[in-house]
């Protein structure tokens, strides 16, 4: 058995392609760094046995994109304290243009703008929904068949 690292999804082979057992999806997870915030959202996410990395900043969030460009999409907080949350979507996005990007609020705070999704931040099962539109259907498939999806 042959083992692949393809950034943070990693994978294993058994000469004939990959091991469905083996696929999640993976989330790069953006927040501001403070009580309760990012571990709710990292634990929703982890609770569907989707994979996590998490940025507790704007400058950090770039860096780890461009370090893990494989990553399936990205969730972040639309309040972060160091840049807009626009001028982060865009320096993302000129790392890997085409990422899946859902914006995270406060009930009642619209979408900052280059946004695919946006949902509230109480509402957890919104978050889901929308990572489920976004990443690809076969590692759903996968996950789901291998019982690793809510």
């Amino acid at each position: 058995m042959a083992f692949h690292d393809i950034g943070l999804c990693d994978f294993r082979t058994n000469g004939s392609g990959i091991s469905p057992s083996m696929i999640r999806p993976c989330f790069l997870v953006v927040d501001k760094r403070s009580p309760g915030n990012i571990s709710t959202r990292k634990l929703v996410i982890e609770t569907a046995l989707l994979n996590v990395v998490t940025a507790y900043s704007a400058e950090e969030a770039v860096q780890t994109l461009a370090r893990f460009p494989n990553v399936d999409g990205i969730v972040m907080d639309t309040e972060m304290a160091e840049m807009s949350c626009r001028e982060l979507i865009d320096r993302l996005r000129a790392i890997r243009r085409e990422i899946p990007i859902v914006t995270v609020s406060p009930s009642g705070h619209g979408p900052c703008g280059g946004e695919q999704h946006h949902c509230s931040s109480y509402r957890p099962h919104e978050l889901l929904d929308q990572l489920e539109k976004i990443c690809p259907r076969e590692k759903w498939e996968a996950a789901q068949e291998n019982g690793l999806s809510r």
